[in-house]
């Protein structure tokens, strides 16, 4: 690291597909450094699920998410595969250094982030940030979204579009971040090419793997002063995972799992 090189800033709830976007960035951006905040549980998730979808169509989402980690060992080489195909690894990297926070929105993450003082700051697999937390952002805050902006916005992006029979909309899309629920100015997109083998296990790793240029490419921007957001065409619709009766009637129909 460089002592003028721009600081970065990754905000996420770790995992295996932040882990290899952190592992890219690194290489590109050596002053980088990781706020990580503690992962939602399953019970706060299911709650606050249960208060919009009620509990049948609640506990239906969490045995999707628990039935689509069976075939661990299917994903498992699958997963092998898509890092080797991109040259990406998710092993930990210790020589990026980590601060620790219960949750983004807490004062203690606002205070790293004043005292860090980044010049962008990029998320991923992470709670969405309070406007107290984004007001308190002194640089551009981008995310990285596992699906295309607006029509697959929210969660299991790709998953939808395949199963909407628009796989020419299954792809990944860097945009800015704002109060909503990726509603932010859209930065770059990819679009990907799904694998028979790949899954809801695989899909967001395959969108990581394969978006990692145009995330190094919408950091430059916001390090340059070159952020050239635009609102995409297409309908706005927010996804949400499939109750697992949905997500086995597709699989065993269109073989979209």
């Amino acid at each position: 690291m460089r002592e003028q090189d721009p600081l970065v800033v990754v905000m996420t709830a770790g995992g295996m597909n932040p882990q290899v976007m952190i592992n890219a960035l690194s290489e590109r951006f050596p002053n980088l450094h990781v706020i990580e905040e503690q992962p939602e549980t399953k019970g706060t998730l299911l709650k606050r699920r249960a208060r919009r979808f009620g509990w049948i169509t609640a506990l239906g989402q969490l045995a999707t998410m628990v039935a689509s980690r069976l075939g661990k060992s299917v994903a498992a080489r699958r997963s092998i595969e898509i890092l080797r195909d991109y040259g990406r690894s998710a092993e930990p990297n210790p020589s990026v250094p980590v601060t620790r926070v219960a949750s983004l929105n807490d004062p203690t993450c606002h205070a790293a982030v004043t005292a860090l003082q980044p010049k962008a700051i990029f998320t991923i697999s992470c709670r969405i940030l309070s406007a107290r937390t984004l007001a308190a952002m002194p640089c551009p805050v981008i995310n990285f979204h596992a699906g295309i902006n607006p029509m697959y916005r929210g969660q299991m992006g790709g998953y939808w579009a395949r199963v909407a029979g628009d796989e020419e909309n299954f792809g990944a899309t860097v945009h800015l971040v704002d109060k909503g629920i990726d509603t932010g100015g859209s930065l770059y997109e990819k679009r990907i090419k799904p694998s028979p083998s790949d899954s809801l296990a695989t899909y967001p790793l395959l969108m990581t793997a394969a978006a990692v240029d145009i995330s190094i490419q919408a950091i430059e921007d916001a390090l340059n002063g070159t952020l050239k957001p635009y609102q995409p065409s297409g309908p706005s619709h927010l996804r949400y995972p499939p109750p697992v009766w949905t997500w086995a009637y597709h699989g065993l129909t269109k073989r979209i799992w």
